[in-house]
């Protein structure tokens, strides 16, 4: 029972997050644009070294509740960047700039979670058209700038059915 003990705070202690530890390495190869021994063992250096140095600063890894449903929101999200780089492209070569109907729009939040806050916010900035810009102090709403939202009550019931309603199903 000790050995098993042992093993996990050796294997916890040199490779805190080995996801951040696989990526690292992934990502150092490919900047390299080559792949060399040399390479690949600083690669693996960097990719061990750099999550112990920084994992103090890193939160407990948040509960999710179900990963398909974290898997479906992603290959959302994935689809909604593609449709909304379509769409904006279209906007900005297509119509007049006075014709947008740009506006600020606050979202009010039904999330608690820190983590599904940040994801919610991560997301809108990353769909084209939309950038989230300010989380207010009590951590109820979000503040977003959307490019061309006629409606403004229909673009924060978009947010809220399409992304916030989902992320409230994966995270407690």
């Amino acid at each position: 029972m000790a050995d098993k003990r042992h093993k996990r705070t050796f294997w916890e202690r040199w490779l805190p997050h080995p996801l951040m530890t696989l990526t690292l390495v992934l990502l150092w190869m490919l900047l390299l644009n080559s792949f060399t021994l040399g390479g690949l063992v600083m690669g693996l250096i960097l990719g061990v070294v750099i999550p112990i140095i920084t994992s103090s600063f890193w939160p407990e890894r948040p509960p999710i509740r179900a990963y398909g449903k974290a898997l479906s929101f992603m290959l959302l999200v994935a689809w909604d960047v593609v449709v909304a780089n379509v769409i904006v492209a279209r906007l900005i070569l297509f119509h007049p700039p006075e014709s947008l109907k740009t506006r600020w729009v606050t979202v009010p939040l039904d999330l608690k979670s820190p983590e599904a806050i940040t994801v919610l916010a991560g997301t809108i900035s990353m769909t084209p058209g939309t950038v989230s810009s300010d989380l207010s102090a009590d951590g109820r709403s979000l503040l977003v700038h959307c490019l061309d939202a006629p409606d403004a009550e229909e673009a924060v019931m978009q947010m809220k059915t399409r992304y916030e309603a989902r992320l409230k199903e994966i995270f407690p």
